[in-house]
């Protein structure tokens, strides 16, 4: 397995693997050179986020993201093995200081057993947020957010593949795409600048499930959640600048 801080790459073009250079999953296979870490633990999943606001990016120039394995840490679970792989982005503007950092987190684990029935553990929340909207993800929505992030993970648009491959039973919805829709319910609350945003995975959510999006604000901190059907989804923390 690769050593943390070995490798970085820098990407200034939308991806452009080859179709035979793609995996069962609908990622691209990885390898010794890449880099992910090159481990035999086929299923992958998106955990968390930090992101830092640091510079505005201006329209109409290039910008660069380079991309460093920083940290590669096996853990032992309820479902076997796995290991946590954080990969931290930077995005600059050309002629420009960094604007955006991002320290991402994702989980690689064994195969699913699909002779055991998929059970989600989730917290239930002990309260009621002051300020909430529902949205229900539909199977477009999902295939819209793949194809806007360039992501091929069969799990978010091919049903088939979710519940006989990976033991799902529906399209999981995009980890990002919660985050994302937390970060837009705040934004239809509040126009204030957010200087840092982090969000932790707690539970999956599938396709034609509701998601309450919970909000609520202590100075320029603001919490926020996802809750769904069975539970806590997901969890968030906007800072805003000072003053707003």
């Amino acid at each position: 397995m690769k050593i943390p801080g070995q490798l970085s790459t820098e990407i200034n073009i939308l991806p452009s693997d080859r179709q035979s250079n793609m995996g069962e999953d609908g990622h691209p296979r990885r390898t010794d050179s890449g880099l992910l870490p090159n481990v035999e633990l086929p299923r992958r999943m998106w955990a968390g986020s930090r992101i830092k606001f640091l510079a505005d990016i201006p329209l109409d120039v290039s910008i660069t993201r380079k991309s460093t394995l920083i940290a590669a840490t096996p853990k032992t679970g309820r479902s076997g093995k796995m290991l946590f792989a954080t990969v931290r982005h930077e995005i600059t503007a050309e002629g420009s200081e960094t604007g955006i950092v991002e320290e991402q987190d994702i989980v690689y684990r064994e195969a699913a057993s699909l002779n055991t029935p998929f059970a989600r553990a989730t917290a239930h929340p002990d309260d009621v947020d002051p300020v909430a909207r529902a949205v229900t993800p539909d199977p477009l929505l999902l295939f819209r957010y793949s194809a806007l992030t360039f992501n091929g993970h069969r799990i978010h648009y091919d049903r088939d593949y979710a519940r006989n491959a990976e033991g799902y039973p529906a399209l999981v919805v995009h980890g990002p795409l919660i985050a994302t829709l937390m970060l837009d319910h705040l934004l239809r609350e509040l126009t204030s600048p957010i200087q840092s945003y982090s969000f932790r995975a707690v539970a999956p959510s599938f396709d034609g499930e509701t998601i309450q999006l919970g909000l609520r604000r202590d100075g320029n901190d603001v919490q926020l959640r996802a809750i769904g059907p069975e539970g806590l989804l997901m969890t968030g923390m906007a800072k805003l600048a000072p003053g707003s």
